[in-house]
């Protein structure tokens, strides 16, 4: 799709409040300098977030031999952000604000066939009740709300095209949000927002090539490719847990045998335990989160039995890294996401381990294998900016623009803040 001269100062305006976020406070010269900009182009940048209150002007710092310079950092109260982490056994919301601090959060468990979209959208827009709350902001303070989806997702229609761990074909996510959540909406795919946050906050930061290994009940891999986002022309890439690693192996929910998903996912450690162990108590066949925090504490504690799983997991799992590291040559590989942070440093030990068997050596000795350090829930973070992304892409826009939004007309600092809490479908950026 070719890009318009507005998604080019989109990209541009995220591009410096990102810099900000992470660097502030921080000076126009140094904006220009760390994200190759002009400083005119910065300069026009900076009012325009200034306008928006996005940004704050905080003093002044001396400059060798010329005039001070003015500093500038983000305006925290100046809005909030949702993130929503919708996975297949749980949703998560957490409430930021525009520093992208967590001021709120909030959880729901999903129990065995409680798939349904229209369960899943309840679940989802009681949590962000909640978490609005919780904080005790005003509606209008509220940004937007971005949705971190598993599966395939068309980020321009807002449909899940495809969940195979919920049986979802087709789902039209947006339009059932909309009807229960009073903010804009920008809805992608989980590896996306995971490999988002790392490039923000985690592991990933500052790197050009990074692989995101997302472990929960689905698998998949977020690529950082020349320093951006790689979403593929379907924005579909990174479905690395559909990648066969045992030829005629275990059905996958996909239709599939063998893939990379059914042996180092949630349930698939769940049956290499029950295959390892038929009768361990480590096993709790209907709960995905009891059985991997069993099997964290047994590793702990050196049962043998949780070793030879978590070594045996380990295998596969580091077989199908070792596969992205030769393809990607990245930097760093990042071990994310529920499964990942429960079995901690023993899984990461036994993945470097495996990897190191199956990796060519050139690629390997330039990666690192680390586990994600981001505090919060990663889905979450990057899911939140999703929305500021779409927040940066709808100020400013005219009357009779392209994309329905909010907060038409104009703008202003003030068309930013009139944000109605009114039922509203918004499209993502391009």
């Amino acid at each position: 799709m070719k890009r318009t001269s507005r998604d080019i100062r989109t990209a541009n305006r995220y591009g410096v409040l990102r810099q900000i976020i992470a660097h502030s406070p921080t000076s126009r010269q140094e904006l220009a300098a760390a994200t190759g900009l002009s400083l005119a182009t910065v300069a026009t940048l900076v009012g325009e977030l200034l306008d928006l209150g996005m940004l704050t002007e905080v003093g002044f710092e001396d400059s060798a031999g010329g005039r001070p310079r003015g500093l500038v950092a983000v305006n925290a109260s100046g809005g909030a952000l949702i993130g929503v982490d919708l996975a297949e056994t749980y949703v998560r919301v957490e409430l930021f604000d525009l520093a992208l601090n967590v001021l709120a959060r909030a959880a729901v468990e999903m129990r065995p066939g409680e798939s349904l979209p229209e369960q899943v959208v309840g679940h989802v827009a009681a949590a962000v009740g909640s978490v609005v709350a919780q904080a005790g902001i005003e509606g209008a303070r509220v940004l937007g709300v971005g949705v971190s989806v598993p599966g395939q997702v068309d980020r321009a229609t807002g449909i899940s095209e495809y969940a195979p761990n919920s049986d979802w074909h087709d789902v039209p996510l947006l339009d059932l949000l909309t009807g229960h959540i009073a903010y804009p909406l920008y809805l992608d795919n989980s590896l996306r927002a995971v490999a988002v946050a790392e490039l923000w906050f985690g592991a990933a930061r500052g790197r050009g090539d990074a692989v995101v290994v997302n472990l929960g009940t689905g698998v998949g891999a977020g690529l950082v490719l020349g320093g951006g986002l790689h979403r593929g022309v379907s924005n579909s890439a990174g479905e690395w847990g559909h990648t066969t690693i045992v030829l005629d192996g275990r059905l996958c929910h996909c239709g599939n045998h063998g893939c990379v998903e059914t042996y180092v996912g949630a349930p698939g450690i769940m049956l290499n335990l029950r295959e390892l162990s038929p009768d361990s108590a480590l096993l709790h066949p209907e709960d995905q989160t009891a059985t991997i925090d069993a099997l964290a504490r047994a590793t702990l504690e050196h049962d043998p039995v949780a070793l030879k799983v978590v070594r045996d997991t380990a295998r596969y799992l580091g077989a199908g890294i070792a596969d992205l590291v030769n393809l990607f040559n990245p930097e760093v590989v990042v071990l994310s996401s529920w499964v990942a942070a429960t079995l901690g440093e023993p899984l990461l030990a036994e993945v470097r381990e495996a990897v190191a068997r199956h990796a060519l050596p050139r690629p390997l000795a330039a990666t690192e294998i680390v586990l994600s350090l981001i505090p919060t829930d990663p889905a979450c973070l990057g899911a939140a900016t999703f929305a500021l992304e779409g927040a940066l892409s709808s100020a400013g826009q005219k009357p009779g623009g392209s994309r329905a939004d909010p907060r038409r007309p104009g703008g202003d600092r003030a068309a930013l803040r009139r944000v109605s809490p009114a039922t509203t479908r918004t499209a993502p950026p391009s």
